[in-house]
């Protein structure tokens, strides 16, 4: 089974690299582009077991290390 894991910040946390980004595409006269926030994209294999076993384990994986519950939300998605 394929998991694939989104990564974003919180809403109200500040995003520095966000804010930089958005200043760039400004600059380069893209006005229309706001509130920009760069997260992470983690994709990953999950060997044995059913669906929900993996979900289980995918939620784990992400609430021990890949993401940073104080200041990062998450979302993931399992593919067959």
């Amino acid at each position: 089974m394929r998991a694939r894991v989104f990564i974003t910040p919180k809403k109200g946390v500040l995003d520095p690299q966000g804010k930089a980004v958005e200043r760039s595409l400004h600059a380069l006269g893209f006005a229309e582009a706001h509130d920009v926030h760069l997260g992470k994209y983690i994709e990953l294999s999950i060997e044995g077991g059913d669906r929900a076993q993996a979900e289980r384990r995918t939620d784990e994986m992400c609430r021990r290390l890949l993401a940073n519950g104080v200041i990062e939300d998450y979302r993931f998605e399992l593919q067959d």
